[in-house]
């Protein structure tokens, strides 16, 4: 059994005791959270109509908060002497899927 669920404008397929990284939540460790369901697979049928999934959520466990790996943001013009190397880490939470609706 799986589910697709969306948060931070993305989507992500997720089963029972999954961890994902998404993007930040405003939630402390420890705390639960729940998200919106997309689509539903039960290894019988597929469950994708708005109407039926109405009000299910999968609940997850967040178990942390902390920054991604380093992305380089390199722009250069060539032929103009023109080039800025910044930085980006973004900030993440983990969280561990604990329920997915039937």
């Amino acid at each position: 059994m799986y589910a697709i669920v969306s948060t931070g404008g993305k989507q992500y397929k997720v089963a029972n005791g999954d961890t994902i990284d998404v993007e930040k939540l405003d939630a402390k460790p420890g705390d639960t959270v729940s998200l919106d369901v997309l689509m539903l697979n039960d290894d019988k049928n597929i469950v994708v109509d708005k109407g039926a999934l109405f009000g299910k959520k999968v609940s997850a466990k967040v178990l942390e908060q902390f920054k991604g790996e380093k992305k380089v943001v390199f722009k250069f013009k060539k032929r103009k002497r023109y080039q800025r190397k910044n930085g980006h880490r973004q900030q993440l939470t983990k969280l561990q899927i604990t329920e997915i609706p039937a």
